[in-house]
């Protein structure tokens, strides 16, 4: 069973640009190839994933005009949905995560994080709470209001954190295990009109790396636990000096070891890798390479360490590439196609 589980992957796409939905893949452990085994459009736009603590499940957001959250049952080749799609009372979500028996949605259009219970058959339940952002930001167009795009646990568990591309902030939330409730705690302030979209903490728990979508830059942070805070230290490029292609930094991985910091690059379309020192706390970019198709919306390591998967949306694949352990440059190794592709999630 354990080999199972590290040898299934599974692609999210938009149905609404041609994407199949939900598709599982099966993965050679040897090559890292993906075999597609069946796909579901059950659920409209699954444009982030994540697994359950066991695998058995997949817990999807539908990134719509009345978003939803939904779960799947991941036990046969193609994914079963359980449940009918629930509400998240905002619009738009982008990214959801588990935290504290709840599944935890970003909104990005409405700019907002909504809890939702698990129920013990491991479907989620109607939403418990949404906490509303407040703020905005100077770029013109995409910062008139407040744009969640990215929720996740912090290492120590204790904390909800979220990233709002509108208010160029992260902010820090306190879940209640038991109501649901979510209540902000702090709010860290990074350089105005940056766009912060993701962050990736460092292994060692002290750390945490933001990728900027409106400036294509990395927010190195140092990161109290204890405390709940964040601390904005200084950013580092996450292209090369000199580059005029517009560029949209989307996705942000931290290898297990702590060493390297990749980066999906849309619109330059490259994989930025970043050197990090012993501390974790200097980033230094160390080359850019060639992301394998067009418009990477998403980049995930798999769970050897070995392997960056990118998922290319406007090219519609997902390619992936071998990671050199000395000097963390992926080098492209395979693809897929995979219309409107636009996650990659290992159980």
């Amino acid at each position: 069973m354990g080999t199972d589980r590290v040898a299934r992957a599974f692609i999210g796409s938009f149905t609404t640009a041609g994407g199949h939905g939900v598709t599982a893949v099966a993965v050679d452990e040897a090559t890292g190839a993906l075999t597609p085994l069946g796909s579901t459009d059950a659920l409209a736009n699954p444009s982030f994933m994540v697994p359950s603590v066991d695998g058995a499940l997949l817990y999807a957001v539908g990134e719509n005009a009345v978003g939803t959250a939904a779960a799947f049952d991941v036990g046969e080749d193609v994914p079963l949905l359980l449940g009918e799609p629930v509400p998240v009372r905002g619009a738009g979500p982008t990214h959801l995560a588990l935290a504290a028996g709840h599944l935890v949605t970003a909104n990005y259009d409405s700019g907002s994080v909504t809890a939702l219970p698990v129920r013990p058959d491991g479907s989620p339940g109607p939403a418990a709470s949404v906490l509303a952002h407040h703020g905005s930001g100077p770029h013109p167009d995409r910062q008139q209001g407040p744009h969640a795009h990215q929720v996740l646990a912090d290492p120590s568990g204790r904390w909800v954190v979220s990233v709002d591309l509108g208010t160029d902030s992260v902010r820090v939330c306190a879940l209640d295990p038991g109501t649901g409730a979510l209540r902000l705690h702090a709010e860290t302030a990074l350089r105005p009109g940056t766009g912060p979209r993701h962050l990736a903490f460092h292994p060692g728990g002290r750390h945490a790396y933001v990728l900027n979508e409106l400036v294509p830059t990395l927010t190195v942070c140092r990161w109290d636990a204890e405390g709940g805070s964040l601390e904005a230290l200084h950013e580092v490029p996450v292209v090369e000096d000199g580059v005029s292609t517009a560029t949209y930094p989307s996705e942000v991985v931290v290898a297990h070891d702590g060493r390297f910091v990749w980066a999906a690059n849309r619109g330059h379309d490259s994989i930025a890798v970043l050197a990090l020192d012993a501390t974790g706390e200097q980033a230094r970019l160390v080359t850019t390479v060639d992301c394998g198709g067009r418009w990477p919306r998403d980049l995930t390591l798999d769970p050897s360490g070995r392997r960056l998967y990118a998922a290319n949306e406007r090219s519609g694949d997902v390619t992936w590439f071998d990671i050199d352990p000395a000097t963390g440059i992926p080098a492209r190794a395979g693809s897929i196609e995979a219309p409107a592709a636009s996650c990659v999630v290992f159980r």
